[in-house]
């Protein structure tokens, strides 16, 4: 990793697998509104789950989502409408897990260089979910936009974890797996973003990535 002093890291869906948190949810929401974590048609379930929640982040309001998912499929018990944000808030975090390889990757890359995540969504969430997968013991800074009052794709949130890693521009890579908010914004700030595509997209955008990586594996050939 010749000449390079930093390697930043988004969060959902880079470091952490939002589908996987997402399958982990379905079964907290099996056993409080259907009371069978062995549902007859949980696998039918779990993809119409996640067709209404079209992996969606953030600040998004679930409760449309929920709504829907139980007028297709009525639940024993349903949760208030006006209880339903909270229930997802007060879970969906603690679904998060964290791959062990990817923590050997970055405990690898450590070893060379500074690291650092850059995330966007509310601090309680995106705090907790860092917690969850312990991640706050391997990171050098970790930067949340709703605390920072920044978010991706807007520059200032990367200059800001520059200034605090006394880092150049030139010197640092960004890994993310959103091409406009993750490497559209680092290069905003004249970073090379390394886009994460393990699903093999198509880049039908007008960005081009400095590299583009289909397994976090990958990104150990940066110290060869």
């Amino acid at each position: 990793m010749s000449g390079y002093k930093a390697m930043l890291f988004d969060l959902d869906d880079t470091l952490l697998s939002r589908d996987k948190a997402v399958d982990e949810m379905f079964l907290v929401i099996l056993a409080k509104c259907y009371e069978d974590g062995n549902h007859s048609a949980k696998n039918e379930m779990l993809q119409r789950f996640k067709e209404y929640d079209k992996r969606s982040y953030g600040y998004s309001d679930k409760t449309k989502v929920f709504e829907s998912f139980f007028n297709e499929f009525p639940p024993k018990y349903r949760l208030p409408r006006n209880s339903i944000q909270d229930f997802w808030n007060n879970h969906f975090p603690h679904c998060f897990s964290i791959n062990q390889h990817t923590l050997h990757i970055v405990n690898t890359i450590k070893k060379h260089v500074k690291v650092a995540i850059i995330t966007n969504g509310s601090t309680q969430r995106q705090k907790a979910k860092i917690m969850k997968t312990n991640l706050n013991s391997y990171f050098d800074i970790i930067i949340i936009s709703e605390e920072v009052g920044y978010k991706k794709p807007d520059k200032r949130i990367f200059e800001l974890a520059l200034n605090k890693l006394n880092v150049q521009p030139e010197d640092a890579l960004f890994v993310g797996d959103d091409l406009e908010i993750d490497i559209g914004g680092c290069q905003n700030a004249n970073i090379k973003g390394v886009w994460f595509n393990p699903h093999k997209i198509k880049n039908d955008t007008g960005i081009k990535p400095y590299r583009e990586i289909n397994s976090f594996g990958s990104l150990l050939s940066y110290f060869t």
